[in-house]
């Protein structure tokens, strides 16, 4: 087990480095940093001492290199637009990004597994077809159309529900409604198809034959079985949402990490933005890696590998 982690948290670190590397590249060389910085209207001299300040007249490699150095030791540098640490504004909202994925990711899971037993237990039926049509809406609708409509209906309409900001935690049910529904599809059609795959195995049959009653076949027995697919698809399916925010925080106007990425875009605020890719590679590379662990522990199979 523990040569198995190993191998896994050697392969995580390899991805992160090439992510780090490959997203400085892509910000660093599609536009000038320092005209993005100074401004259209920016003199040449202007434009040079930006150069000089932020080291942006040094070779690339060598920028990425002292970026590293600089972020192994906690110094991520310092936002031009905020005149003060990156660390320090990243710090202030993803407290606040994290609280939305972890809302989403309960909402999906909450959905998606109990429709996916559900129709498993019922296929072919009015049950499974319905289960199957919330599976196609969901994947069929984009995350930010669906979030408007929920913003008319519950909040505009209806009033229930706050449509904007991060106050209380009535702020966060829309949202998480609309970045955990988009992601509860897949996971709905993993479980229904594992859980009917398993309910047509040997040792199901026995069980039922033994007289064991159904709520102990199917959760004991069958969806331990079945949900080891589907545990891997949730940790990814979290990194996803954590990506997915950006939009839904813009559209809900929350003050995370993914509406400061889009304003920093804007505002070409290169240090936030590298730090914000970077985090979030990071996170994903990291759910990947407690995936297969998790896995690993439920199977023992795949441990041996």
């Amino acid at each position: 087990m523990l040569i198995y982690i190993g191998k896994r948290i050697v392969m995580a670190f390899l991805v992160a480095v090439a992510v780090s590397f490959i997203s400085f590249m892509i910000l660093n060389l599609s536009g000038d940093p320092a005209i993005a910085l100074a401004g259209a209207d920016a003199s040449p001299e202007e434009i040079r001492l930006i150069r000089e300040q932020y080291g942006l007249d040094r070779p690339i490699l060598v920028q990425y290199v002292e970026w590293v150095g600089r972020a192994l030791r906690g110094d991520f540098g310092e936002s031009p637009y905020f005149n003060m640490p990156v660390k320090e504004i990243i710090g202030d909202r993803i407290g606040v990004t994290l609280l939305l994925g972890i809302c989403a990711f309960a909402f999906a899971i909450c959905l998606a597994i109990p429709l996916g037993v559900i129709a498993a237990i019922r296929p072919n039926t009015w049950i499974d077809r319905t289960a199957l049509t919330i599976s196609v809406f969901g994947q069929a609708l984009p995350n930010f159309f669906f979030g408007l409509m929920l913003i008319i209906f519950f909040g505009v309409t209806l009033q229930w529900l706050p449509i904007s900001g991060d106050d209380t935690w009535l702020h966060f049910i829309l949202p998480a409604v609309t970045l955990g529904y988009y992601a509860s599809p897949s996971l709905m059609r993993l479980t229904r198809t594992g859980m009917l795959d398993v309910l047509a195995s040997d040792y199901i049959r026995t069980a039922k034959a033994k007289g064991l009653k159904m709520p102990r076949v199917l959760f004991k027995h069958a969806l331990r079985n079945a949900i080891i697919p589907v545990v891997s698809l949730a940790f990814v399916q979290f990194g996803f949402m954590l990506g997915g925010a950006f939009v839904i925080e813009y559209v809900f106007s929350i003050n995370g990490i993914g509406f400061l990425a889009v304003k920093s875009i804007q505002r070409a605020d290169l240090p936030v933005v590298q730090v914000i890719v970077l985090l979030l590679s990071v996170i994903y590379v990291t759910m990947t890696l407690v995936a297969d662990v998790f896995n690993a522990f439920l199977d023992p199979r795949i441990r041996a590998k």
